[in-house]
C-alpha cells in the first residue's frame, strides 16, 4: 500500500526497481465491460524531475488494459511551449513527456491533438505519432461501411502520418502546455539544439481554468492599469523602492510589486522587479533592461582565472544566450530568465536548468551520464578550483559582466560589438517592426 504520515497525506518514494512497497490497489469499474477491473498506482520521485502518479488499469473478464502517466508536482509559473523541426529519422526517438493539458501539433499537416483528449504519456515522437494512427484507424472497418467518404479521407490522412513516421520529409511539431510540465528531448544538450524553439507566456483565463488554477464560473475582468507613482520632489524613482500592486501570475490575486530603478556603472540602467503574494506564497523576480533595443549584439567573454571571478556582478537580459566553450555547453536565449547576479549564482542556475530540473536526466543513458557529468563540471567551476570561458551573447546588448579593474582595462574580459542577423532580428521582432510615421 502507499506510504502515508500522520495526517494520511500521501508520500512519494524514490523510484527504485526493487521497491514495489508504494502500490496502491483500487477496485474500480471497466469502460470496456463494466464489470470491476483493478486499478494500481504508483507514487513516485523520478530523479531530476518531478513527482508523478503511474496508473495501471487491467480487467480480468475482458482482458481490457490501459496506463496513464499524471504529474503530481506543482504547476510552473508559465506556460510552456516547444517547437521541433523533424528532419532526420533519428528524430523519432526523441523523448516526450506529454502532460494531459498538453496540444500537439503538426503544422504541415494540419494536424492537432488537442488538450485533454489524450492521458498523459512518457514516449517517444514515434510512439505518440503510432498512437495517433491506432486511434484513427480503431473504427475504420465500421466507417467503411456508414461512412465510406469520412473514411477514403481518412486513409489519406493516415497515409500522410505515415510518411511522418518514416521521416520522408521534414516537418514541424509542436507541444503547447499551460501547466509547463511537458517536454521534448534535447539529444544535443549541453549543447542548443538548432532544430527546437521554445518560449515561456503568461496564461489566459481559459488556460487558468484547464489546469485548475481559476474556478470554472470566473468571470475575466477588465484590465486595470497599473498605476504607477510620478516622480515628485519628495518622490524619487531612481533613488527609492517603488511599491505598486499586480495580480498574482498564480492565483490572480491582487499582490505587491516592489520595483527599483538601478544604474550599472559604466553600463545602463536596468530594473529590478520582486513580487510576493500573500495569497498563495508565490514569489518571483525579475530584471528588465531601462533601455531600449541596441543598435548592434554585443558578445562578452570572461577568461576565469582565480576565485575572485566568482564575486563579478552579472547581468543576463531574456535574449541573452549562455556558452562555455570547455564543455560545449551552449543555452539558447530563452532558457534562463532575465536575472542580477553573480558569476557563482549563474553557474549554479545552469546546473538546476541542464541537471536538476531536466526530466531525462537520472537514467543509464549516455545522454543522461553526458549531461551528468556536465553537472560535477559545474559545480567545480561553482567552487573557484578550474579555469574555465564565460561567453555572454546578446543580440540586444543588454547583457552585463562586471569590470572589476575599470576603469582600467580588464585583461580577463573582452567585449565584441556585432552586427545582428536578419534570424536574430526575427526573434527579436524587429524585421516586422514599423516606426516610420509615427
Amino acid at each position: 500500500m502507499m506510504s502515508t504520515n500522520s495526517e494520511d497525506k500521501v508520500e512519494f518514494d524514490d523510484i527504485s526497481a526493487d521497491n514495489y512497497e508504494g502500490v496502491t490497489e483500487v477496485e474500480s469499474l471497466c469502460v470496456n465491460c463494466e464489470d470491476n477491473g483493478t486499478t494500481k498506482f504508483l507514487f513516485v520521485k523520478i530523479p531530476f524531475y518531478r513527482e508523478v502518479i503511474i496508473s495501471s488499469f487491467s480487467c480480468p473478464h475482458c482482458n481490457h488494459s490501459n496506463n496513464e502517466i499524471q504529474s503530481a508536482g506543482q504547476i510552473q509559473e508559465k506556460g510552456f511551449k516547444i517547437s521541433l523541426k523533424v528532419t532526420d529519422f533519428k528524430d523519432m526517438n526523441r523523448q516526450i513527456v506529454k502532460t494531459d493539458c498538453a496540444t500537439f501539433k503538426i503544422d504541415e499537416l494540419g494536424f492537432e491533438i488537442p488538450a485533454f483528449t489524450q492521458k498523459g504519456c512518457l514516449s517517444t515522437l514515434e510512439g505518440v505519432l503510432q498512437r495517433s494512427v491506432d486511434g484513427l484507424m480503431q473504427d475504420q472497418p465500421v466507417r467503411k461501411v456508414m461512412h465510406p467518404e469520412e473514411s477514403k479521407k481518412i486513409d489519406e490522412f493516415v497515409g500522410k502520418l505515415k510518411q511522418c513516421l518514416k521521416v520522408e520529409k521534414p516537418f514541424t511539431i509542436s507541444l503547447d502546455d499551460p501547466s509547463g510540465n511537458s517536454f521534448i528531448e534535447n539529444p544535443c544538450a549541453p549543447k542548443d539544439d538548432p532544430n527546437m524553439r521554445f518560449f515561456y507566456y503568461q496564461r489566459n483565463l481559459e488556460q487558468n481554468k484547464a489546469v485548475g488554477l481559476a474556478a470554472c464560473d470566473t468571470v475575466e475582468e477588465e484590465e486595470q492599469s497599473i498605476d504607477l507613482p510620478q516622480k515628485t520632489d519628495t518622490l524619487d524613482l531612481e533613488n527609492e523602492v517603488v511599491t505598486f500592486e499586480t495580480p498574482c501570475t498564480v492565483c490572480s490575486v491582487v499582490a505587491s510589486t516592489n520595483m527599483k530603478v538601478v544604474k550599472i556603472p559604466h553600463f545602463k540602467e536596468v530594473i529590478v522587479m520582486a513580487t510576493n503574494c500573500d495569497n498563495c506564497g508565490n514569489r518571483s523576480s525579475e530584471v528588465k533592461s531601462g533601455s531600449g533595443f541596441s543598435a548592434q549584439g554585443k558578445k562578452t567573454t570572461l577568461k576565469f582565472t582565480s576565485p575572485d571571478d566568482l564575486h563579478r556582478d552579472v547581468l543576463k537580459s531574456e535574449t541573452c544566450e549562455i556558452l562555455i566553450p570547455e564543455l560545449d555547453l551552449e543555452t539558447g536565449a530563452m532558457a534562463l530568465s532575465g536575472k542580477f547576479t553573480t558569476v557563482e549564482g549563474l553557474l549554479v542556475d545552469l546546473k538546476k536548468l541542464l541537471v536538476e530540473s531536466n526530466p531525462f536526466v537520472g537514467g543509464d543513458s549516455e545522454q543522461s551520464a553526458k549531461l551528468g557529468e556536465v553537472g560535477k563540471v559545474l559545480d567545480v567551476y561553482a567552487s573557484g578550483t578550474e579555469k574555465f570561458v564565460l561567453i555572454l551573447d546578446d543580440p540586444n546588448d543588454n547583457s552585463y559582466i562586471q569590470n572589476i579593474c575599470s576603469p582600467e582595462i580588464d585583461p580577463n574580459l573582452t567585449e565584441e560589438i556585432y552586427e545582428r542577423t536578419f534570424e536574430q532580428n526575427e526573434d527579436l521582432g524587429l524585421n516586422d517592426m514599423k516606426t516610420e510615421n509615427y
